[in-house]
């Protein structure tokens, strides 16, 4: 169990992998699953999970160093959840793999996805994303139409302008 991070957007899967940055992947989400995200965003083409490594987490929490801290806090809901010992040692083994990635400063990845989300709603025009926290694919998106936030809103608050369960809309500042 780790947290996923998912984009409804305008643009084709292409489009939006060669926007990211170096080190995140995007990957398309099978078409049984993306009814709910498409059904809050009507104007996407395309609907992907973003990853660094295996997981989104870095891209909305810190990663803690030693890594031990970083995957107490996950075992730690992984029990409030009820899953199991081998449930839990294969999510955190999803969850490392970020740590096979070249070493970047305190911060880097969420202001870097930070970056990305403004310039692709500056490309693209309003784009859906949601962050689930769980390993079965995407799970029941919460109801209720979109959060609408200002790409200024993201590019200040890195790692945190995205709540869990919570489907946002990202628009362009009238200024950008």
């Amino acid at each position: 169990m780790c947290f996923f991070l998912y984009v409804a957007s305008p643009l084709t899967l292409s489009e939006v992998r060669s926007m990211l940055p170096a080190g995140l992947t995007a990957d398309l989400l099978p078409p049984a699953e993306q009814g709910e995200l498409r059904a809050l965003h009507p104007d996407a083409q395309t609907i992907a999970r973003v990853l660094l490594g295996g997981c989104s987490c870095g891209l909305v929490t810190e990663r803690k160093t030693p890594a031990s801290e970083d995957e107490a806090r996950l075992r730690v809901r992984y029990r409030e959840l009820g899953y199991s010992r081998d449930q839990v040692v294969r999510a955190l083994s999803v969850h490392r793999r970020a740590l096979e990635l070249r070493a970047q400063p305190a911060g880097h990845w969420p202001k870097a996805f930070a970056g990305f989300v403004a310039e692709h709603a500056r490309n693209a025009g309003p784009t859906l994303y949601y962050l689930q926290f769980g390993h079965d694919g995407l799970q029941h998106v919460a109801g209720g139409a979109p959060r609408p936030i200002l790409t200024a809103d993201v590019r200040a608050f890195p790692g945190v302008w995205l709540p869990e369960d919570a489907p946002t809309l990202v628009v362009r500042d009238e200024g950008a």
